[in-house]
C-alpha cells in the first residue's frame, strides 16, 4: 500500500487558498472604487450647473453690461468702464428718487407687516373654535393673485368712488388723491402688501410657536405672570431667530418691490410710478431704464447697485442676528 505524497498537504497550509479567496472578495472592483469617488460629485453636479446657468451667468452677464453702452439702438458696443455707475450715483436723480421711494414704502410695510403677523400668530396659537379653518383661512392671500389683489386695492383707493375716500368722508375728512400724494400711494401700497403677506408671516410664527416647550408657559403661570407678560418673556425671546428670518426674507422682497406699484397705476406710464415718480421703485426704474431709454448698460449698472444695496441690508440683518445670538 502506498501513499500519495503529492497530494499531501502539509499542516496549517490549507486555510490560505481560502484567506486569499475572501480577501479578494472584499476588494473592490475598479468600477467599485470609481463609483465611490465620483458618485457624490454627480449627486451635486445638477444644482452647480442650474447655479451657472440661472445664477451665475446672469450676474457676470450683468457685470460685463455694465461696463458697456449696449444698447438696442446702436450697432456697435463700447466699454466705458465705471462711467454709468459715476452717473448714476452722482447725476441721476430719479434714481435716488426711486431709492427713497423703495426704503419709504418697505418700511411703512415691513414692520407693521411683521407686528401684525406676530399678534396674528398668538392669537391663533391658544384654544379657538375652528382653529383649523382661521389657520387656513389666513393663508389665503398667498394663493390670491398679485394682479387681482392691485385691481381690487385700486378700486378701494380710486379718487372719486374709492372705499377709502367713503370712509374718510364719513368722518368728515377731505379725500385724498392716493396716486398723486407720495405718502399717501406709499401708504396705498404697504397695505396691498400687508394685506398679501401678514398671513404668510403668521404661519411662520405659528409654527415657531408650536416648538415652545408647555412647561414654560405653565411655570410662568404658576409664578403669577399674565399672559401679555408670557408673551414679552417667553415668546418673544423664543422666536428671535424666526423673527431675523422673516425681516431678512421681508428686507429681499421689499427692496425688489415691483408688481404691487405697477398695478397700483395703468396706462403706458405704469413703470414711471405716477407723474412725478412718486412711488416708483427700484425695480419699476430699472424696467423703465430698459425698455423706455433703452439704456441696456445703464440698467445692468441699476441691478448691480440694487443687489449691492439688498446685501449691504442682508450683512446688516446677519449680524443683528449674530449680536442677538451672542447675547442669549
Amino acid at each position: 500500500m502506498s501513499l500519495d505524497l503529492h497530494t499531501a498537504a502539509p499542516p496549517g497550509g490549507g486555510g490560505e487558498p481560502a484567506r486569499s479567496a475572501r480577501a479578494a472578495h472584499r476588494r473592490p472592483a475598479p468600477f467599485t472604487r470609481l463609483d465611490l469617488k465620483f458618485s457624490p460629485y454627480l449627486y451635486v453636479l445638477p444644482f452647480f450647473v442650474i447655479f451657472a446657468v440661472f445664477s451665475a451667468y446672469p450676474i457676470i452677464y450683468t457685470v460685463w453690461i455694465a461696463l458697456t453702452d449696449r444698447s438696442p439702438l446702436n450697432a456697435t458696443i463700447s466699454f466705458v468702464g465705471l462711467d454709468n455707475f459715476v452717473e448714476l450715483l452722482t447725476d441721476d436723480p430719479q434714481f435716488w428718487n426711486a431709492v427713497v421711494n423703495t426704503f419709504g414704502i418697505f418700511l411703512l410695510s415691513t414692520v407693521p407687516q411683521l407686528m401684525l403677523a406676530l399678534v396674528l400668530a398668538n392669537a391663533l396659537n391658544r384654544k379657538l373654535r375652528a382653529q383649523t379653518f382661521f389657520r387656513m383661512a389666513i393663508a389665503m392671500p398667498i394663493i390670491t393673485s398679485t394682479a387681482v389683489v392691485a385691481l381690487i386695492f385700486s378700486m378701494i383707493y380710486a379718487k372719486e368712488f374709492g372705499l377709502a375716500n367713503w370712509l374718510l368722508d364719513l368722518v368728515g375728512l377731505d379725500p385724498i388723491d392716493w396716486r398723486a400724494n407720495r405718502f399717501a400711494s406709499w401708504f396705498a401700497i404697504s397695505t396691498m402688501v400687508d394685506w398679501r403677506w401678514v398671513g404668510y408671516n403668521a404661519l411662520i410664527y405659528l409654527a415657531a410657536m408650536q416648538s415652545i416647550s408647555k412647561d414654560m408657559y405653565e411655570a410662568a403661570a404658576l409664578d403669577g405672570a399674565s399672559r401679555r407678560r408670557q408673551f414679552w418673556s417667553i415668546t418673544i425671546p423664543q422666536l428671535r431667530p424666526t423673527i431675523i428670518f422673516t425681516l431678512i426674507v421681508s428686507t429681499i422682497g421689499g427692496l425688489q418691490l415691483f408688481t404691487e406699484p405697477l398695478m397700483f397705476t395703468s396706462g403706458a406710464g405704469a413703470l414711471s410710478g405716477g407723474s412725478e415718480g412718486q412711488f416708483q421703485t427700484i425695480t419699476m426704474y430699472l424696467l423703465d431704464v430698459m425698455n423706455t431709454r433703452f439704456r441696456w448698460g445703464y440698467a445692468g449698472a441699476v441691478a448691480l447697485v440694487l443687489f449691492l444695496l439688498i446685501a449691504l441690508v442682508s450683512l446688516v440683518n446677519y449680524l443683528l442676528a449674530r449680536r442677538i445670538s451672542s447675547d442669549k
